[in-house]
């Protein structure tokens, strides 16, 4: 076993992954609109106390600031850098996955996963 030579994933897992990963996702943006709708009228009640004018106040200033927005944007400079990176990381880690553990695991991991699936449906919709 050569670490310099990964296998490469077969299209059909890297399909896979991807819409599970898209799935995930969704799930994330329904939670966050949920929490979004429970929250907005704390957010609103907080926003006309004095502490929260006066947080909104630091808030507004602290984004106006140079330093902070040089720090937004060598954040965002290195998230655009590391992405081809991640991208690679996750070919690899699939390609690994697929050579040595999905013949001994991948049954096991797929009925897991469609058992977790159940749950997550009634408590964490993706829609």
């Amino acid at each position: 076993m050569s670490l310099c030579e990964v296998p490469t994933p077969s299209q059909e897992l890297v399909e896979k992954y991807d819409s599970m990963k898209a799935v995930f996702f969704k799930r994330l943006l329904t939670a966050y609109s949920k929490l979004q709708l429970a929250v907005a009228p704390l957010v609103e009640k907080i926003g006309e106390s004095e502490r929260g004018q006066t947080a909104k106040t630091y808030m507004e200033d602290l984004q106006a600031k140079p330093e902070f927005q040089a720090v937004v944007k060598v954040a965002t400079g290195l998230g655009e850098e590391a992405g081809p990176l991640v991208d690679k990381a996750r070919q690899s880690t699939l390609g690994l996955y697929e050579h040595y553990m999905r013949p001994y695991v991948g049954d096991y991991l797929s009925d897991a996963i469609d058992n977790i699936k159940v749950y997550l449906n009634m408590v964490l919709p993706a829609e």
